[in-house]
């Protein structure tokens, strides 16, 4: 990982020619879907001639990455919504760079990205909203009124901040997460990926891509795929990622008699070829926005089997570009997986519908496009200007 200067007495980085001023914050220190989306938003607003920075902690995992695609990034402690020692040095730094946006993600940082806006006057505060999870719309929580905007990263997303926390429609807009699908293609064949993981080429793949966290229900998968097993012996099951749930899931697995079947691979980057060398993708979450390994699997071309929660089903219809099965339900799930294992020519048919919705609706360009028309608009009405 590049080396990074300390948070105290941090330089000024130096202001490139462009069309927008940019600043985005970022306090969670996972890397995931959320982290991956502001990734490819930065990187991409830079290659149209944006000047785009980050703000966020020394030991957050996006920090290494965005400095590896040479985007600025400005560290702040970030201890807690009211810190002192991050708002007031960032709004400095707002004012000094005559930054115009400032778009924050995360908790912590939304505080202080917004107080900072503010004392800076930076002309425009947006939230991305990446979780499908209600936000608490009360004077206690006055951080949510102070946006210009709310960009959800789903339709779904958008109804319920709107019909179920009662934010005003105006306030917020929906831009999907798109996927750059000339860069996210495999980079060896299916029979050498295969190889690499000591697979079968008759094998049955099933992957799931993400982190090990509660949310997204490796336990229910875990359970699914066990009932697959005792009618499809051939299965075999990848789980692609880490997080807090790692050891009790491979626990799990063991308790569960299919650990020679689970094979934990860890942090990949290789994700293009491990859907490559996959039958299927498989998504159990309970909850959901617009999740990533979803819409690369379209892209790509791969059949899913996933819950029908949060925005998933503006991505998978039913029996269209995919499968849906019910949250908490092992027994559906595994029925899901089945069908397609002993099905090709649905697995077929649905990988094929599915790769020309993602391709159709969840590019990266339309997403760009999306942002940047609206954070035109936005200046524009701060300016008294028609959008």
């Amino acid at each position: 990982m590049p080396s990074f200067p300390p948070p105290a007495g941090q330089a000024t980085i130096p202001a490139a020619a462009a069309k927008l001023r940019i600043l985005h914050t970022e306090w969670s220190d996972g890397w995931g879907g959320q982290e991956r989306r502001i990734i490819g938003e930065m990187a991409g607003l830079t290659a149209r001639g944006h000047h785009v920075v980050l703000a966020t902690r020394p030991q957050c995992k996006i920090a290494g990455k965005a400095a590896k695609i040479g985007i600025p990034v400005l560290f702040l402690p970030m201890r807690n919504k009211a810190d002192l020692r991050s708002i007031i040095p960032l709004a400095r730094y707002l004012r000094r760079e005559a930054i115009q946006v400032v778009n924050t993600h995360s908790g912590v940082d939304s505080w202080i990205g917004a107080f900072a806006a503010k004392l800076a006057g930076t002309p425009v505060l947006v939230r991305t909203r990446h979780l499908n999870i209600p936000l608490k719309r009360s004077w206690l929580n006055f951080v949510h009124y102070l946006a210009d905007q709310i960009i959800s990263c789903g339709e779904t997303m958008k109804t319920q901040l709107v019909e179920g926390c009662h934010f005003p429609p105006t306030q917020v807009t929906s831009i999907p997460t798109g996927i750059d699908f000339t860069r996210f293609t495999p980079s060896h064949s299916r029979q050498q990926v295969r190889q690499a993981l000591a697979l079968a080429p008759e094998d049955f793949v099933v992957l799931m891509a993400g982190i090990i966290r509660s949310v997204k229900r490796h336990a229910i998968a875990l359970q699914a795929f066990q009932h697959l097993l005792q009618r499809h012996p051939a299965a075999q099951l990848l789980l692609a990622g880490e997080g807090p749930m790692l050891e009790r899931m491979q626990q799990l697995a063991a308790e569960l008699h299919i650990a020679d079947k689970v094979h934990f691979l860890g942090h990949r980057e290789d994700v293009p070829d491990l859907m490559a060398a996959a039958d299927l993708l498989l998504l159990t979450s309970s909850s959901e926005g617009v999740p990533q390994a979803v819409t690369q699997a379209l892209g790509l071309g791969v059949p899913v089997v996933a819950t029908s929660v949060g925005g998933v089903p503006e991505l998978i219809k039913h029996e269209e570009t995919g499968l849906l099965v019910p949250a908490e339900n092992p027994q559906a799930t595994a029925d899901a997986l089945l069908r397609i294992a002993e099905d090709p020519a649905l697995a077929a048919r649905l990988g094929a519908a599915g790769r020309a919705h993602a391709l159709a609706n969840y590019s990266h360009t339309a997403m760009l496009d999306k942002t940047e028309a609206l954070l035109n608009a936005l200046l524009a009405a701060k300016a008294g200007e028609p959008a």
